[in-house]
């Protein structure tokens, strides 16, 4: 058993400090929203604490999870930071989406008060979250990852080192490029097939089992076709990671048109006041002139 701290109990956030509860680890908490904190603790145990300085201290393992670069600079360094209670020896694993620019900041800065830190963000969604089958892509020094894995699994199924701090963010910019290619393609073939006529269901019965196959597909098609999207990873936060993706490649110069585009084809969704629907919305988009 371990002294953990989480910071950030948003969608995700929430349900991992869970975890590590029922992991049978000694869990403190923050949150902004200091209700929420009460109310993990009410759900699940463990204590609350009203700072994240406060909650890092005696902690072996401090874990972040907010929402931007901004807001993880606060809870890191800021007055009331976590880096003000922590102590040498402790690793802090950040499962924010963020820049690999402040993962590599908050990297030198743990490095000069002794302690570990890897970038860690996750991928899976909401329902990953909850289910505690999370991938997770890590950057940091190999013996931080060595000590962070472990307590990791509790809501981790695949856990990935990728090398130096700042990879876990790179590599997390992978998978958003990924994503946003294949859920406008999804949504080109959903409005296409519409407009050809044919069943919808019995056309990704026999096409999500070949080469077009894939989670987005098998997860998203069906309630593409009954037009809701009230599942998963929001407009809003999308744009916020593709942003860092966009930002990044003009720091190194990787050609993304097909990213850029489907980056303004959510600005459109927003437009339409999707910001907070789930990123398989861009069919929304298709068939707004319908």
């Amino acid at each position: 058993m371990a002294k953990v701290a989480f910071i950030g109990l948003g969608t995700m956030g929430f349900p991992m400090a869970g975890h590590l509860v029922k992991a049978g680890h000694e869990v403190c908490v923050y949150n902004r929203t200091a209700e929420k904190a009460q109310r993990w603790v009410e759900q699940y145990g463990g204590t609350c604490a009203d700072t994240p300085a406060l909650a890092a201290e005696g902690a072996q393992f401090i874990m972040t999870c907010v929402g931007n670069d901004r807001d993880l600079y606060e809870v890191t360094l800021g007055e009331n930071g976590l880096l003000k209670g922590a102590e040498a020896g402790a690793v802090i694993i950040d499962h924010t989406t963020a820049s690999a620019e402040i993962a590599r900041e908050l990297d030198g800065a743990c490095r000069a008060q002794g302690c570990g830190f890897l970038d860690a963000p996750v991928s899976g969604g909401q329902a990953g979250a909850e289910n505690g089958v999370l991938g997770i892509m890590v950057g940091g020094s190999p013996e931080s990852f060595a000590k962070g894995e472990p307590i990791m699994q509790a809501y981790g199924k695949a856990i990935k080192h990728l090398g130096d701090a700042g990879n876990g963010q790179l590599t997390k910019m992978v998978n958003q490029i990924c994503i946003a290619g294949l859920l406008q393609g999804l949504s080109e073939a959903t409005h296409f097939l519409k407009r050809s006529g044919l069943e919808g269901e019995e056309v990704f019965d026999v096409i999500q089992h070949g080469a077009a196959g894939s989670w987005q597909m098998a997860n998203r098609h069906q309630t593409m076709l009954e037009d809701r999207y009230d599942f998963g990873f929001a407009v809003d936060w999308m744009r916020k990671d593709l942003s860092l993706v966009l930002d990044e490649a003009r720091r190194n110069g990787a050609r993304l048109p097909v990213t850029a585009l489907v980056d303004q084809f959510y600005a459109d969704v927003q437009q339409m006041g999707g910001g907070r629907w789930d990123t398989s919305s861009l069919l929304k988009r298709l068939e707004s002139g319908d």
